[in-house]
């Protein structure tokens, strides 16, 4: 039984990890660099929203996504018992 909870809290933790990655990599990759030339139509806050992306918003996000990384963790760690408590 303990094999098998610490397997799905494995599971668990590397699929946020997965996903938060992914929504990272498609923010500052995607949106900054890929999608730049799409988005640069769109004007917001003086300048477009390519660059947005590419300057301001990829740290915006990864630093959300940090906070939310953090909340999920510690609600897995009390799911399966093995938080700091």
């Amino acid at each position: 039984m303990l094999d098998k909870t610490a397997s799905n809290y494995w599971k668990a933790n590397l699929r946020i990890i997965f996903i938060c990655m992914a929504i990272w990599a498609l923010v500052s990759f995607g949106f900054g660099i890929v999608l730049r030339p799409l988005l640069a139509g769109i004007p917001i806050g003086g300048t477009d929203l390519g660059f947005w992306f590419a300057q301001q918003g990829s740290i915006l996000v990864f630093i959300a996504l940090i906070f939310f990384y953090t909340w999920y963790m510690n609600r897995l760690d009390r799911e399966y018992g093995v938080d700091e408590q």
